[in-house]
């Protein structure tokens, strides 16, 4: 039976979810305070690499595209997919959630579904969410039901999707619960009931908060490996033979994204209100924070052995998103990495085809043979797919490589983290 899904918030997160219910044959309602997401959809044309403009196009018949919230008053469900950064203090930034909530408020209709998707702290759905709905007048788990569902899109990954990566999803009462599991259904192969909606938005952090320990473990021991002259690369492909009790995590120049470097300081923040100090969560991150840092001074290293200072040295700098394959700048490490050595008397260039420009450097993307005509050092920060390394190891007098993309190359112009 057809439904109608209204989906606020059309980034990474929320225009999947556009094409997959459309696909499933029912009706979009898509919102987004931006004017850009708005026409760019209505115009049958994605930004998000994940979704091909042509399968947008194909279901265009079934998605309006807006930016007004009374649309969704004629919707059954509506899914929240809106950013929840960190302030600069590392504190919950909720403004985006809670100014999304006031406004959905003001056409909540009884009977309808609200889900949130937005990665947080447990509480949040019932205690900041929920209290501003039912400034509606409606009660929540009786008039309207209400759940939790956290994302787990990885963008430009190929071997999972949204309809084969398992959901999971926590609800205000039982029958909110089914509600849920009944609209994700549609498009999801796996769901996953638990118990609660805090249940849900913990699961979320657990998941991320076990990937940014163990990047900072491996971060720290390339660290030791490089003062002990050991290869990280080989440790790590040797200890990923043991068939158990090992899963492999690789070093790298710093975490990057909307999940990895943001959700644990979430988890930190909630147990600051229950007299707890997450010291293991926390040093885990001042470690990955620090690798851009380290990642600096082999490139000073790197150039120092080569008889040049990094200031006027001309530095191609070879990928900038925060993941091969994608343009995702959020949180991307290369930021960090090129205003380091920006102020260091840097001259930069950087290759990266899925990023056009950066505005805060003035800088556009340059071909690969333009990015080392003349350079010093080239600094592998993103492997996109198809890089020639070949080209790249002839042509740089310093390669430094921050990915492990070059393991089995031998040259002496080549450093590894």
């Amino acid at each position: 039976m057809e439904s109608h899904i209204g989906v606020i918030g059309l980034g990474y997160v929320g225009l999947p979810l556009v094409v997959s219910f459309a696909e499933a044959g029912h009706r979009v309602t898509a919102v987004d305070i931006d004017a850009n997401k708005v026409d760019a959809i209505r115009n049958g044309d994605s930004y998000i690499e994940d979704i091909p403009s042509d399968r947008l196009q194909k279901v265009l018949g079934k998605i309006e595209a807006t930016r007004r919230y009374a649309s969704l008053a004629q919707v059954d469900a509506v899914i929240i997919c809106v950013p929840t950064p960190l302030t600069p203090n590392r504190e919950p930034e909720l403004t985006p959630l809670l100014e999304t909530a006031r406004s959905l408020s003001s056409v909540l209709q009884a009977g309808q579904l609200i889900v949130l998707e937005s990665t947080t702290y447990p509480g949040t759905t019932r205690e900041q969410l929920v209290p501003i709905l039912e400034e509606s007048g409606l009660a929540a788990g009786e008039d309207f039901n209400v759940a939790f569902s956290p994302e787990r899109i990885d963008p430009g990954r190929t071997d999972y999707d949204m309809k084969t990566t398992p959901k999971v999803m926590g609800g205000l009462t039982p029958t909110c619960l089914e509600r849920v599991t009944g609209l994700y259904g549609e498009v999801c192969d796996h769901i996953v009931p638990v118990s609660s909606p805090e249940a849900a938005e913990l699961t979320k952090l657990l998941e991320n908060v076990f990937r940014t320990v163990n990047i900072a473990l491996v971060n720290e021991l390339a660290i030791m490996c490089d003062r002990m002259g050991i290869d990280i690369w080989e440790v790590v492909d040797a200890a990923s033979t043991k068939p158990y009790g090992f899963m492999r995590f690789e070093p790298g120049p710093g975490l990057g994204g909307h999940c990895l470097p943001v959700d644990p300081f979430y988890l930190t923040w909630k147990a600051r209100q229950y007299d707890m100090t997450t010291e293991f969560i926390e040093l885990a991150g001042e470690v990955n924070q620090r690798m851009p840092f380290y990642c600096v001074e082999k490139v000073a290293h790197a150039l120092n052995d080569q008889c040049k200072a990094v200031r006027g040295s001309k530095i191609a700098i070879v990928g900038v998103s925060y993941k091969p394959g994608v343009g995702d700048m959020r949180e991307s490490p290369a930021i960090k990495i090129m205003s380091l050595l920006e102020e260091h008397g840097a001259e930069l260039v950087y290759v990266d085809e899925y990023v056009p420009e950066l505005k805060q450097f003035g800088l556009e993307a340059e071909s690969l043979e333009d990015a080392l005509d003349g350079c010093d050092a080239a600094v592998i920060v993103t492997a996109h797919p198809g890089l020639d390394l070949e080209q790249l190891v002839e042509t740089a007098p310093v390669v430094v490589d921050f990915r492990g993309v070059t393991r089995g190359v031998e040259a002496k112009n080549l450093v590894r983290l």
